[in-house]
């Protein structure tokens, strides 16, 4: 949306570019952040799961977690530029890590962060034309569907076998989880690392709100571009419902919360399927 504004195209081209470069530097913080909590979560899990199975799966996430931050953080010391956790990023991971519930960890991590992780990595995958970042996102992208995955293999039977009352507790879990990010993502105290994006580009943040509510007036939205995945809508929300977390209860709190609840697991199933031809995963051949 920040590139079709009215306000954006008045900018001079070096605070474009500045902007560019910082807003994606941000992102890839984010990046390495979210993997930093899931090493913690995976390895929280791999101790409290009593399944030898998923013990063993929780473990070898947790090695790739372990990967996953130690390729960031080489990428984000590359660029020189990074940036701190986006507070709710950081309410997210540490209500998942507080949680005594080896069941709510799972949600936490592997449907809601990893669904949040997994969409944005698609997200960059098709929008950055930088080899190197391009080869970590793809890689990166594969073990995160299989992570994804695994929460859906596990959880969905064992949450259909629960009782009423422990199935409402952890769909109660999973609401309060999505409300974070919903609640941080729409409003609210301004991101820090944002607005430091805004001070380094020259940008008076008063001036680029407004120009946003300009841009709204006009009827220019934030949808994103043909080809990307809306996190919440297609990967979370589709995960949550088809492990039965959606229930009629949780449902009725998301919609008095205006979040639509989709059901459908049409990208879902696609992201988590490497034969697609519609995953970018199988598209790119051999290449990576």
């Amino acid at each position: 949306m920040y590139y079709r504004m009215p306000f954006f195209k008045k900018l001079s081209k070096t605070q474009q570019e500045t902007f560019g470069a910082h807003s994606t530097a941000q992102l890839l913080s984010q990046f390495l952040h979210g993997e930093q909590g899931a090493l913690l979560t995976a390895a929280t899990i791999a101790h409290g799961v009593p399944d030898v199975k998923a013990k063993y799966y929780a473990a070898s996430q947790t090695m790739d977690e372990a990967r996953h931050v130690e390729v960031y953080e080489r990428y984000v010391k590359k660029i020189a530029i990074d940036y701190p956790m986006t507070p709710w990023l950081k309410d997210l991971i540490d209500a998942t890590l507080k949680t005594q519930n080896y069941m709510k960890v799972m949600i936490g991590m592997n449907m809601i962060v990893e669904g949040l992780a997994l969409g944005a990595f698609n997200n960059m995958y098709k929008q950055t034309e930088e080899p190197l970042l391009k080869s970590i996102t793809f890689n990166v992208m594969r073990d995160e569907s299989r992570h994804v995955s695994f929460g859906h293999v596990y959880l969905t039977p064992t949450i259909a076998a629960m009782h009423t009352d422990e199935r409402e507790d952890l769909a109660q879990f999973a609401y309060d989880a999505v409300m974070i990010l919903v609640k941080g993502q729409s409003g609210g105290a301004p991101d820090p690392g944002f607005m430091k994006v805004l001070e380094v580009s020259q940008i008076d943040p008063a001036d680029f709100f407004a120009g946003m509510q300009e841009a709204n007036a006009l009827g220019i939205t934030r949808d994103l571009p043909p080809g990307q995945i809306h996190s919440l809508k297609d990967l979370m929300m589709p995960a949550l419902a088809r492990a039965g977390l959606i229930t009629k209860r949780s449902k009725a709190l998301f919609e008095q919360s205006g979040v639509p609840v989709n059901a459908d697991q049409t990208v879902l199933n696609r992201m988590e399927d490497q034969k697609s031809s519609l995953n970018v995963l199988n598209a790119a051949g051999t290449s990576y």
